[in-house]
C-alpha cells in the first residue's frame, strides 16, 4: 500500500487493549460479588488486572518466605539505616548524569565492600554499572536494580539516590540469609543500572547479557505517594532533519525550498494528530534549528521529539504515524527529510507490572505501616517513562513507588530534589530495603508464587524480542 496516497486503516491496538481490560474488570467484579469474599489465588489487591482498582484493605495471598527469615531481613533493614542515610546524602550532594556516575557507583561499591561483598565495577561493558550476587545460580534467580544517575542542572530531582540506597540495602539485608545454613535455593543479583534519565542504560545492559540466568527483577522508585502499580509509558526519541534549498528570501524566493516551512508544517501536524491519538499517548517536540537569517530561505531545520504510549504496540503505531507526518511535510514543501529514531539511545518499553509479585510487595509495605495504592486509583495521565520497562518485557518485574514528598510535588522539580534528601527519603529507603528484600525472599522460597509469577508473565505475552520490536 502507498501510505502517501491512500487512507490508512486505523490501528486497533488501543481498542483491543480497552476491550480486554474491560472484560477483565467485569469478570473480577462479577466474581467478587458472586464469591464468598475470600481472596483469589492471584491476590485480591490486584483484582481485575491492568487498570483495575484493587480492594482497599483486602487480604493478600498466604505463603511466601518463613516468618523468621522475613523478620531477619526487616531487622537488617533497620540496622542499615545509618548507611542508607549516608548513601542518600552522598549521592544527593554529588549528583552525576547518565553514564558519568563514576563517583556514585564507586560509593555504592565501597558500601558493599564494607560488608564483605565484592562487586564488579564496569559490569556488562558499562564503566558505571556494577554487579554483585549471592547464592546458588543453579536455583531461581531474582535481580534487584539500583539506579543512581541524576538530572542535568537539577540533581536528584527524580530521587535516584533513594533508589540506590534501597537496592543496595535490600541486597545487604538478604546477604546473611542467603549465606546461612537454611538459605533458600537460588540466587540474588544486585544490578547497578546507570543512565535511566534520557537514556536507556538497562537496555544496554540487557543487550550485553545482564539478564542471562535471571528469572525476575524488582526495584522501587520514590514519589509523592505510596503506589503499588502505576502506568509507565513507553518512550522513543526522534529527530527530523529537513533539508531544502537556500535562496534570497526577497530577490528570488521562488528558487528556494524552505526547510523551516517543512518543520513548521510537521509541528502543526502533531497538534492535529493529537485529536486521534489514544488519550494517554504523548508527543512533545521542539524545533532546535530553524535557519540563520530571515533574508535567506532556510536550508536546514531540525526537530527533536519524544513519543510516548501506554502499550508497546500502540507506541509502534504512533511511530508509524510520526514517520508519515515527516514524509508528508517534506513532500508538501519540496524538501528532503532524514528520520532518526532513538539516536544514541534505545526505545523504552512500557512497564509490564507483574501482579503476583506486586501482591508480595504490598504485603511487605503494609508491615512497614504503608498502604500502597492499587492500580487504577491514580489517573494514568500522571505517567512518565522508565527503561525498566525493557527488563519487564524480557522477564517478570515490578516497579512500585514509595512516598518521599507531599503528593502535590512533581518529579523532575527542584522541590522533589529537596525532598530526596529529607528524613522522609531515608525512611522510604529503609522501608523499601525491607520490602524489596522480603519480596525477593518470597519469590525464592515459594514455588507456588514463582509459578503464579511466570504463568502471569506468559499470559501477558511472555518475553518480547525488544531489540527488534520497532524494526
Amino acid at each position: 500500500m502507498d501510505r502517501m496516497n491512500r487512507a490508512i486503516p486505523p490501528s486497533t491496538a488501543y481498542l483491543d487493549h480497552l476491550v480486554a481490560e474491560t472484560a477483565g474488570r467485569r469478570e473480577a467484579l462479577t466474581g467478587a460479588s458472586a464469591g464468598s469474599g475470600a481472596s483469589s489465588s492471584s491476590g485480591a489487591f490486584a483484582v481485575g488486572g491492568p487498570g483495575a482498582v484493587g480492594q482497599a484493605g483486602a487480604g493478600l495471598p498466604d505463603g511466601g518466605a518463613p516468618a523468621a527469615q522475613v523478620s531477619a531481613v526487616e531487622h537488617a533493614a533497620e540496622e542499615l539505616e545509618p548507611e542508607l542515610a549516608e548513601i542518600v546524602r552522598r549521592l544527593h550532594e554529588d549528583p552525576e548524569t547518565a553514564f558519568e556516575e563514576h563517583r556514585s557507583a564507586a560509593t555504592l561499591v565501597e558500601v558493599l565492600a564494607r560488608h564483605g561483598v565484592e562487586a564488579q565495577l564496569g559490569a556488562h561493558g558499562v564503566p558505571t554499572a556494577f554487579r554483585a550476587e549471592v547464592g546458588d545460580a543453579a536455583g531461581p534467580t531474582i535481580a534487584i536494580c539500583a539506579e543512581y544517575d541524576a538530572l542535568p542542572g537539577i540533581g536528584h530531582a527524580c530521587g535516584h539516590n533513594v533508589i540506590a540506597a534501597s537496592g543496595v540495602g535490600a541486597f545487604l539485608a538478604l546477604h546473611d540469609v542467603m549465606t546461612s545454613a537454611d538459605a533458600p535455593a537460588g540466587r540474588v543479583v544486585l544490578l547497578g543500572t546507570p543512565a535511566e534519565e534520557g537514556h536507556t542504560g538497562k537496555e544496554v545492559l540487557a543487550r550485553n547479557g545482564a539478564l542471562e540466568g535471571i528469572d525476575a527483577a524488582i526495584m522501587v522508585h520514590p514519589y509523592g505517594l505510596d503506589v503499588a502499580d502505576q502506568v509507565w509509558l513507553g518512550r522513543r526519541l526522534l529527530t527530523w532533519t529537513f533539508t531544502g534549498r537556500p535562496a534570497h528570501a526577497s530577490a528570488q524566493p521562488y528558487m528556494g525550498r524552505n526547510a523551516l516551512d517543512a518543520a513548521s508544517l510537521a509541528y502543526q501536524a502533531i497538534g492535529l494528530l493529537r485529536q486521534q491519538m489514544p488519550p494517554v499517548d504523548r508527543v512533545h517536540a521542539t524545533i532546535a534549528e530553524g535557519g540563520t537569517r530571515p533574508s535567506i530561505i532556510t536550508e536546514r531545520a531540525v526537530v527533536h521529539l519524544y513519543a510516548r504510549s501506554k502499550y508497546a504496540d500502540t507506541l509502534r503505531d504512533l511511530s508509524h504515524r510520526l514517520d508519515d507526518i515527516a514524509h508528508g511535510a517534506a513532500r508538501m514543501t519540496g524538501t528532503d527529510v532524514e528520520i532518526t529514531w532513538d539516536d544514541g539511545a534505545h526505545p523504552s518499553l512500557p512497564v509490564r507490572t507483574n501482579r503476583a509479585l506486586t501482591d508480595r510487595w504490598v504485603s511487605a509495605q503494609r508491615r512497614r505501616g504503608r498502604d500502597p495504592l492499587p492500580a487504577g486509583v491514580l489517573s494514568e495521565t500522571l505517567a512518565a517513562s522508565t527503561d525498566f520497562g525493557n527488563f519487564s518485557f524480557r522477564i517478570p518485574g515490578i516497579h512500585p513507588l514509595v512516598q518521599v514528598s507531599d503528593p502535590d510535588v512533581a518529579l523532575h522539580t527542584a522541590e522533589f530534589a529537596a525532598a530526596a534528601a529529607t528524613p522522609a527519603a531515608v525512611s522510604a529507603a529503609v522501608d523499601s530495603t525491607a520490602g524489596l528484600a522480603s519480596t525477593a525472599l518470597d519469590y525464592l522460597y515459594d514455588a507456588g508464587l514463582r509459578a503464579a509469577v511466570h504463568d502471569e508473565f506468559a499470559e501477558e505475552g511472555g518475553p518480547v524480542d525488544v531489540e527488534t520490536y520497532f524494526d
